[in-house]
């Protein structure tokens, strides 16, 4: 139901200390108050707590007013709701609300004002900040033998994946994380041939690695098969048919096991994973690093995402130490990525392959000679510019 739902806690009242007190008085002013705020009272119900506060509730047309006072500490919670689904009472609930505060004089107020009736969808970036991105409805949602797979239809990035609440990819802005992915190193290989990509399940990484002519084959390997089913369905904005390409081979396997005992070697091997948190952080592990290490030739590479230098800087150093003690050259570069809310480190790692040593002319040149088409975000200068790093992620990367 739509509607706006108004939360506070109210601390250091400056009032007189009788009115945290007196239940009666302030039934009957916020009846005046209600009223004078153009709501509707349907009754109200009051109980006063011998020699402390009290918990008062006001029914109105539009919906309600809830409050309890605790004297004890000069304070109280405040609670507004009003539904807008055959008028919009917003600003009669705000005029009711800022009323109440009025009455009691707090010297500080944390409050909330939630939209209801849309979905929220809550993205933390670690334990005490993060991001929201309102989702017009609920387009699916499924339980799988691995994780939870919803998708959501916003107002603006369209279509979003989600795993086990987490943002995963989105219609309109897919190619930032893409293109960053694959290019810089693909870009940057005289000819590859031979790509791996573990995860990627919604086709994004295979779409942009197949663009260059050179690359005869493209080895997808997801393990989880309700995510490719899902995103052949829902995502054909992210992976443009790539499933139908017969250049692309889908393996339904766990990537570590497929990495163990492959005898294939690839040119770049990219890891387009979630967070290295719970199954996934044995895929950023030493160990699985030396394993990739082993299915790359000469001139491979590995890619993959680090994490957020401002959110996440530990976990940026510690993946960052662990590629270091695998590869002789490994190049980190950040970008910010709109749907993960934040400035992102990524990397590129390799035995020889180094991207940092082209100009901009020689990768626009390359991407001219390979007729990359459809580059939103990937080109010369960009290729260049990601990997300036500041000041504060060199120090993160280079720490020993």
């Amino acid at each position: 139901m739509n509607g706006l739902h108004l939360i506070g806690d109210l601390s250091s009242c400056r009032c007189d200390p009788q009115r945290l007190l007196d239940s009666n008085n302030f039934r009957d002013k916020c009846i005046e108050m209600v009223n004078a705020s153009d709501l509707t009272v349907m009754d109200a119900v009051f109980k006063q707590f011998d020699n402390s506060g009290f918990t008062g509730a006001v029914v109105l047309a539009e919906s309600h007013l809830a409050i309890h006072t605790w004297p004890e500490t000069n304070g109280l919670t405040l609670d507004v709701y009003v539904c807008n689904y055959s008028a919009d009472n917003s600003t009669k609930a705000q005029r009711l609300f800022d009323a109440v505060v009025d009455y009691f004089q707090p010297a500080e107020i944390v409050k909330q004002a939630i939209e209801r009736g849309e979905h929220m969808l809550i993205e933390p970036l670690n334990a005490s900040t993060g991001f929201y991105i309102k989702a017009s409805h609920c387009i699916g949602e499924w339980r799988t033998k691995y994780q939870k797979i919803a998708i959501f239809d916003t107002p603006h990035y369209g279509r979003i994946f989600r795993l086990d609440d987490y943002n995963m990819t989105s219609e309109r802005e897919e190619f930032v994380y893409h293109e960053n992915l694959i290019h810089p190193a693909l870009t940057a290989h005289d000819a590859p041939e031979k790509v791996l990509i573990i995860g990627g399940g919604d086709g994004g990484s295979s779409e942009e690695a197949l663009k260059h002519p050179s690359v005869e084959q493209v080895t997808l390997v997801e393990i989880d098969a309700d995510v490719i089913t899902v995103s052949k369905e829902h995502f054909k904005a992210v992976h443009h048919n790539v499933f139908d390409n017969p250049r692309l081979r889908i393996i339904v396997d766990d990537g570590i096991r497929f990495v163990r005992d492959t005898r294939d070697k690839f040119d770049l091997i990219a890891l387009d994973l979630n967070d290295p948190v719970g199954p996934a952080a044995a895929l950023y592990s030493e160990d699985f690093f030396r394993q990739c290490r082993e299915a790359l030739t000469p001139e491979g590479a590995l890619t993959l995402h680090i994490g957020s230098p401002t959110a996440q800087p530990e976990r940026v150093a510690e993946l960052a130490q662990r590629l270091n003690r695998v590869f002789p050259i490994v190049r980190p570069y950040t970008l910010y990525i709109p749907l993960y809310g934040a400035l992102w480190a990524l990397a590129v790692c390799s035995g020889q392959l180094d991207p940092t040593v082209f100009s901009t002319d020689e990768i626009d040149t390359r991407i001219k000679k390979r007729r990359l088409t459809q580059l939103h975000y990937y080109n010369g200068e960009s290729h260049l510019g990601v990997f300036a790093l500041p000041n504060f992620v060199r120090e993160l990367v280079n720490r020993i």
